[in-house]
């Protein structure tokens, strides 16, 4: 039995791979953030004022939320009339979350 231990090397695109992964962790690490998510991922088109409902929030602190998570690239934002209606521009997004959702390392 050798006792060298294996040498693991990160190449640059599991680096790349890494660092998005991180970013989107960053972006999404508040319990707002994350029912936002999780309101997407059932509704795929919803209003300030309905996630808002939805999440029994305050408005000034939901549209904090949601345009911080547009401006890093997770939400796309259209204008219907008066609203605009968010939606989930990252699905990999609801994936990274799912799996830590249903992890069984007792978080």
């Amino acid at each position: 039995m050798s006792s060298e231990k294996e040498t693991y090397v990160i190449d640059a695109q599991e680096v790349q791979r890494l660092e998005r992964i991180a970013y989107i962790l960053k972006t999404v690490a508040h319990p707002v953030r994350l029912g936002i998510i999780k309101l997407l991922e059932v509704h795929p088109r919803l209003s300030v004022t309905e996630i808002c409902e939805k999440l029994q929030t305050e408005q000034s602190l939901t549209s904090h939320h949601l345009q911080n998570m547009r401006l890093k690239g997770l939400l796309s934002v259209k204008r219907e009339g008066r609203h605009m209606m968010y939606s989930l521009k990252e699905r990999d997004v609801s994936l990274i979350i799912d799996c830590l959702d249903n992890c069984q390392c007792n978080m």
